[in-house]
């Protein structure tokens, strides 16, 4: 698996961002004076930390064999209103009645191992810099 993107710039205020055979589209809203084709950035990044917490529920179910079926996770968020900035962030899941309570605590414990959770909570050092392409 590499770790790089290559991000490129298809037109408008479209963004795309290549990584390992894939292709992640971005693009503004509207009003942002976007196309609204595609999730907008900021959307990726709530939405890898929801599949993020999925994907630590699932493994948990799947290891002690346990239905999946009927769970849902819900992510919800409230913004400072002063600086617009991420203030709260709520995860939520629901088990199906006949889900073995004795697994709440568990499932939530699951969802706090999320590596995208610990990434923002310790974050890297962004080291940016611009250089000129040598065209050969």
């Amino acid at each position: 698996m590499s770790n790089e993107m290559t991000v490129s710039f298809p037109g408008g205020k479209k963004v795309y961002a290549g990584y390992n055979g894939f292709e992640i589209a971005t693009d503004q809203n509207l009003e942002s004076g976007g196309e609204g084709s595609a999730p907008e950035p900021y959307d990726l990044f709530l939405a890898s930390l929801a599949t993020c917490a999925g994907i630590y529920i699932l493994s948990f179910c799947q290891r002690r064999e346990l239905p999946v079926e009927g769970i849902t996770m819900t992510q919800s968020w409230e913004r400072d209103p002063e600086t617009n900035r991420m203030a709260t962030i709520r995860i939520t899941v629901e088990t199906p009645q006949d889900f073995p309570e004795k697994y709440h605590k568990a499932l939530e414990r699951s969802v706090h191992q999320c590596s995208v959770k610990k990434t923002i909570l310790d974050p890297p050092e962004f080291v940016v810099k611009t250089v000129a392409r040598s065209d050969s």
